[in-house]
């Protein structure tokens, strides 16, 4: 597989024959190709498995400690370069790379999670911050520290993320009263809100695409 791999490239491969290439490099002396098909029978996708956390990863046969840590790496280095996409322009020009990232990054997280991207006067990235984490279907917003956060970054504008768990990304009416919220409240203050993203397994939706903002 790795001739294979190296010969014509990653899209040669079934993703139970690349995860069955990595796992090779940290399971020694195994068949790994039943324990790369268990993880997506049980995860169901490969990027659930790569989002999967360690604790659940190793209750998967041949999956240990190690194998578990290397998983999240590939997962970590992934979303970490697809946020180089994105940073290094300005993100109204590379907005499908911004979309994948929410995506990667949100998607399969099991609690709900409230980020902001705030952006300078050229609208490049300034930071990407974790504002509140929450329960299986809640996250606190607080308008007022969103603000004030803004202020302390010198930040123009932003894009608010967040995920549904339940996978749905249809806003809910409290995720549109909330906007809406957050939109008055930094009106007063000349800092443009673009758009607010809701990421879970049935996609991303945008508020802007929407006509929500």
């Amino acid at each position: 597989m790795r001739g294979r791999l190296l010969a014509r490239g990653p899209g040669a491969l079934d993703d139970y024959e690349l995860l069955e290439t990595l796992l090779f490099a940290f399971i020694p002396r195994r068949d790994v190709k039943p324990i790369a098909k268990a993880l997506l029978k049980r995860f169901g996708s490969l990027s659930a498995t790569l989002a999967a956390e360690p604790k659940d990863l190793k209750q998967v046969d041949g999956i240990g400690e190690n194998a578990a840590a290397y998983l999240k790496a590939v997962r970590e280095l992934h979303q970490r370069a697809a946020r180089e996409e994105f940073a290094a322009r300005p993100v109204i020009s590379s907005w499908n790379a911004l979309m994948a990232y929410v995506r990667q990054s949100l998607q399969h997280e099991t609690r709900e999670q409230f980020r902001v991207v705030f952006l300078d006067r050229k609208n490049q990235l300034i930071a990407d911050e974790v504002m509140g984490h929450g329960t299986v279907d809640h996250a606190p917003v607080y308008p007022r520290e969103i603000a004030r956060r803004a202020l302390e970054l010198a930040a123009s504008s932003l894009i608010m993320v967040h995920n549904h768990p339940s996978g749905d990304p249809t806003p809910s009416r409290a995720d549109i009263d909330m906007t809406r919220e957050v939109i008055d409240a930094l009106s007063a203050l000349d800092i443009t809100v673009h758009d607010h993203l809701i990421a879970g397994s049935g996609g991303v939706t945008s508020f802007k695409s929407a006509g929500l903002i």
